[in-house]
């Protein structure tokens, strides 16, 4: 096979949630170990940090990598999902797994005509740890997939398991109340296993903290340790934190990052506490560096200058919590265009409540078969107070803000990250 022929058969010989949703969804671990067994149960190579959450988890998880990686380990990081490049999945030091590495799985696979048939997910993430092994990592820092008990990353034995946080997605998969969706990502909680939980209250941080005590392991909430960051500075473009490792420059200025920042420290504080050699220095570079490190795109990241770009993947209600307040405020000071689009399966309409009304907005349709149509997308925020025009691709409305907006202007593109992917396409 070509690298090309490798991709076209992993996106059209199995089910991809990435473009078909829950279809594609394949609950229970029986199918993904006994494909780990074929492949030798590679995982278990190396050391392993397990990273879920409805929000926050791919920043967490690659920032965790650069810190790692900044004191000198040889780090693998499995996420999902890509933006351009589906090898974006699997990295070691940052790097892509190479166009062969992917080939020679994929054929070896096919050749063992295992009499079962897997996922995209499952292949995949099986994919990623033999890689992992091949490439002699120290260290491989995974993200779940979707949801945490069912979600087929969930057959490793970490030595750290973090949860960011807790919102309605997937509820499809993973029930329609904030209780039942914790409980699934509880899953990942494992005897003698830390945990640390980046935001819960209430009922979900009862059900976490149960969990810890049900299982026999040690539980950190990392909004509790206030000692850890004692001061926050956002100079726009990045955010300082004071904290007891010294002062963070972090270039991930999203709303959201302060909460994912503190959750990040507190795991990282949790694996020296057992044992693990990380200096201060090694923290203080690898979360200044993640976007150097490990190539992460997409979390309020800045395009172009005049006018400025800025996208975000962002996609759910508990994301858009975040992304709408920064949003309002730039229209408050400048003329705002907000390109976006959004999946079928989301809550758009929740969504749509949060958006500021003075914005210009160009509705569109990102290239997947799950994109909600721009013109029922234009129909649901009129309904909410929101005018625009609607355009069949992303590229499309892009160009149109861009003849429209002033260099003083701010553009906007998400909502989806398929939005973001095709924008990033557009823009390479």
């Amino acid at each position: 096979m070509t690298y090309a022929e490798a991709i076209e058969y992993l996106y059209n010989a199995t089910p991809q949630f990435q473009q078909i949703g829950a279809a594609a969804y394949k609950p229970g671990l029986d199918t993904t170990i006994a494909l780990d067994n074929a492949f030798g149960n590679c995982h278990r190579a190396y050391k392993t940090i397990h990273v879920g959450g409805t929000n926050g988890k791919g920043s967490t998880s690659h920032t965790i990598a650069s810190i790692l990686q900044a004191q000198g380990f040889r780090v693998g990081l499995y996420t999902s999902p890509h933006l351009i490049d589906f090898r974006e999945r699997i990295r070691v030091n940052g790097e892509m797994i190479r166009e062969t590495a992917v080939i020679d799985f994929l054929e070896r696979y096919k050749a063992m005509n295992l009499g079962f048939s897997p996922s995209f997910f499952e292949l995949t993430t099986i994919m990623a740890f033999e890689y992992f092994k091949k490439q002699n990592v120290d260290y491989a820092v995974i993200e779940v997939g979707l949801g945490g008990r069912l979600d087929c990353t969930n057959i490793i034995s970490p030595i750290l398991s973090v949860i960011t946080n807790i919102s309605k997605d997937h509820v499809a998969q993973l029930g329609n109340t904030l209780e039942s969706i914790a409980r699934e990502k509880a899953g990942i909680i494992k005897h003698g296993v830390p945990v640390v939980i980046g935001e819960a209250e209430g009922i979900i941080r009862e059900i976490f903290a149960n969990k810890a005590a049900e299982v026999g392991t040690e539980i950190s909430f990392a909004e509790d340790d206030k000692r850890i960051i004692s001061e926050v500075m956002d100079f726009g473009s990045f955010i300082e934190y004071k904290t007891e490792f010294g002062i963070i420059k972090s270039p991930l200025s999203g709303a959201c990052q302060r909460k994912n920042m503190r959750t990040i420290l507190c795991a990282i504080k949790t694996l020296i506490n057992n044992r693990l050699s990380v200096e201060d220095k090694a923290i203080l570079d690898g979360c200044e560096g993640v976007v150097r490190n490990t190539h992460l795109m997409g979390r309020w990241m800045t395009i172009s200058q005049n006018p400025t770009i800025i996208t975000d993947t962002g996609h759910n209600i508990g994301g858009w919590q975040y992304l709408s307040k920064q949003l309002a405020e730039i229209s408050e000071k400048c003329r705002l265009w907000i390109i976006i689009g959004f999946v079928s399966d989301k809550d758009v309409d929740s969504i749509l409540t949060l958006l500021p009304k003075t914005a210009n907005y160009l509705f569109t349709s990102a290239s997947v078969p799950r994109a909600m149509p721009s013109e029922m997308l234009q129909v649901k925020a009129e309904a909410h107070g929101i005018s625009g025009k609607s355009f069949g691709s992303v590229s499309d409305a892009v160009e149109v803000a861009k003849s429209q907006a002033s260099s003083e202007d701010v553009i906007f593109v998400g909502g989806s990250t398929f939005v973001v992917a095709d924008f990033l396409a557009m823009v390479n």
